[in-house]
């Protein structure tokens, strides 16, 4: 009881202080300023780069690492995907994507021994829709050296993401897998659905080029692990024919694309390209670097007293009389006749008298 009626005392003054303290930085002032101090608050207004960007891409699809594959008998068949994604730069080394992807494979196949002769080479076709979210390490950014002032436009890229994916595919040769109706078969065909059965995960690079303030190129290869042994269109499942090609359980493909990135945003710097510490070095170097004529005695020096008239107290000093830092003519015994014009400078006496003691 003690401990609640603590707490409840306690937490109308910590929300006031809390409450104070914005209001405090608000004002400009802090614990440790004045208040005098340029301060800002670090809010989504105070930003000096872009974080946004939508990429669009495309290029080919390969299966590879399947029971059938997109290489056979040393000829490629090429495939093909196009993606679009979402891009969020959390820092200048590491950002999110949600990235949706759509394309087709295209690969052959050869059942072993007196069923692959019977059958021929059978063609299959894999067509598929993936949404994965990619993690999109920026390795230029990590590896820059802080001397480095250059204004880089490459970069290179590591992604690694997962996500969920739907296909379907078909599988026609010259023997039970076709089309006939005497006797009646059909081809070997799979379908898929998104879904969370269709797990998959992927790992790639790229490299990117700052093509303007509003667009990037970049190329990237990435490779793709189904988890599925269906994924080529072997068969429904490991004990199918095609499917035994193979002793591997899952077949895997990978994608080659060109793609362009439109920055997002009235910055006139991205996140990608913006290094916050190497913007400080930048404004170092500047600064160290910088040659500027030192402006003395602005104003001149009218009375020729080694005192610039900026500061000078007295600007008609006589000529010949010495000077204190104010530019003051000298009056060693303060009698009032300056040191100049006294006869006796370490005895006070009359102006009458040339500065000395009347007798």
């Amino acid at each position: 009881m003690k401990v609640k009626l603590f707490l409840a005392a306690i937490m109308p003054m910590a929300f006031f202080a809390q409450q104070s303290k914005i209001d405090t930085l608000s004002s400009g002032a802090t614990t440790f300023s004045s208040g005098s101090a340029n301060i800002q608050k670090f809010d989504n207004s105070s930003r000096l780069f872009n974080d946004w960007s939508i990429s669009v891409g495309g290029g080919g699809s390969f299966m590879h690492s399947a029971d059938l594959t997109s290489f056979y008998g040393k000829k490629i068949n090429y495939g093909y995907n196009g993606y679009i994604s979402l891009d969020k730069q959390i820092s200048h080394t590491f950002g999110m994507s949600l990235l949706y992807q759509k394309g087709r494979t295209n690969q052959k196949g050869q059942l072993p021994g007196a069923a692959g002769v019977k059958a021929g080479v059978a063609e299959a076709y894999t067509k598929f829709d993936q949404i994965s979210v990619i993690g999109d390490i920026n390795f230029s950014n990590i590896m820059r050296r802080v001397d480095n002032h250059s204004n880089y436009r490459w970069a290179l890229h590591g992604y690694l993401g997962a996500g969920f994916m739907g296909y379907n595919t078909q599988l026609i040769d010259n023997d039970t897998s076709r089309f006939s109706t005497v006797p009646r078969r059909i081809p070997i065909m799979v379908e898929q659905k998104l879904g969370i059965q269709s797990f998959f995960y992927e790992f790639g690079t790229g490299v990117k080029f700052k093509v303007s303030r509003l667009i990037d190129l970049e190329a990237r290869a990435m490779y793709i692990f189904s988890g599925d042994d269906e994924f080529d269109g072997g068969g429904f499942t490991q004990f199918d024919a095609y499917n035994k090609i193979n002793t591997a359980r899952a077949d895997n493909m990978f994608t080659v694309n060109l793609g362009l990135t439109f920055k997002l945003g009235k910055h006139p710097s991205h996140l990608t390209w913006h290094d916050p510490l190497q913007n400080a070095y930048d404004r170092m170097n500047i600064l160290e670097n910088r040659s500027e004529d030192l402006l003395v005695c602005k104003k001149g020096d009218q009375d020729n007293d080694g005192v610039c008239d900026d500061w000078d107290r007295e600007l008609d000093t006589p000529a010949g009389a010495r000077v204190d830092g104010s530019g003051k003519a000298l009056d060693m015994d303060l009698d009032g006749v300056i040191d100049l014009n006294d006869k006796c400078v370490t005895v006070p006496g009359s102006v009458e008298n040339n500065g000395c003691p009347v007798k």
